[in-house]
């Protein structure tokens, strides 16, 4: 059977943890480099900037190219600049507002101290991602405020939770969904599972792959890894690493393509 067009590797539980880089990760993807397999690092991850996530990368030993990872927050930045948002309110990690710079910034964790009150400019647009305990009651009383004037509602990712240095904690999802319900407006949806994010993050060899199989997104997310890349008709690929849990695998409903134990295992198939 050929292999893969190319491989989507997400970040955070499949190539590393806050623990560290899964074990034989490292050797795994300089092998998928001496192959010339071409694969992009793809994340939902909010919490770094993509020079960040490039420096926690080589940090734990990776080869790596900016170039060669692409985030929900890249997709959400091309979102606002095809709606020709100007002003935005950003409820992104402080780490993350250097990928937002093109815009003028009001609001949200820009002027925290004074969260619950409007700056003089109304945002077109409200940006949210996870801030984990950064989060206040009046942080997000201001987003819903913003969003009930008018402004678009744009979720950088809606994950439901993530593995963190304690165990499960919940992602930016469930706040997106508690604007979505106190003001009746469906988020703008920029990263995984979202179609335009796969097919943006792709290598544009994938494309001219004409008798590969189709590529394959990597992780261990059953719906914005797996799911989601699934209805965007490229094959996913789960690993038992991270945030995995078998229960909720068998009451998902979400059949993946293959399962792994490791991002180990997935390169030894390839």
């Amino acid at each position: 059977m050929p292999g893969p067009a190319a491989l989507l590797l997400d970040l955070d539980g499949t190539v590393y943890t806050d623990a560290g880089p899964i074990p034989g990760a490292v050797e795994a993807i300089a092998e998928l480099r001496r192959r010339g397999t071409p694969f992009r690092f793809v994340t939902n991850t909010t919490r770094r900037s993509r020079r960040g996530l490039v420096e926690r990368l080589r940090g734990y030993g990776f080869e790596v190219d900016p170039a060669e990872v692409f985030t929900s927050v890249m997709a959400g930045v091309r979102v606002l600049r095809q709606r020709g948002v100007a002003r935005v309110a950003p409820f992104v990690a402080p780490d993350t507002l250097e990928d937002l710079a093109e815009f003028d910034l009001v609001g949200g964790v820009c002027d925290a101290p004074a969260a619950a009150a409007a700056p003089a400019a109304a945002p077109s647009a409200v940006v949210i991602g996870d801030l984990g305990d950064q989060w206040t009651p009046a942080l997000l009383n201001q987003a819903f405020r913003y969003v009930l004037d008018g402004a678009l509602l744009v979720a950088l990712q809606k994950d439901r939770y993530w593995l963190g240095r304690t165990g499960l904690e919940l992602d930016a999802g469930p706040y997106v969904a508690a604007i979505e319900y106190a003001t009746g407006q469906q988020a703008i949806v920029c990263g995984k599972p979202e179609a335009a994010f796969y097919r943006a993050a792709l290598p544009s060899t994938a494309a001219s792959a004409a008798t590969a199989a189709p590529p394959a997104m990597v992780g261990d997310d059953l719906w914005a890894d797996i799911a989601g890349a699934q209805r965007a008709g490229l094959q996913g690929w789960l690993v038992r690493t991270g945030k995995f849990r078998e229960d909720v695998l068998a009451g998902s409903g979400v059949q993946p393509d293959r399962i792994s134990s490791s991002i180990v295992e997935v390169v030894e198939a390839v």
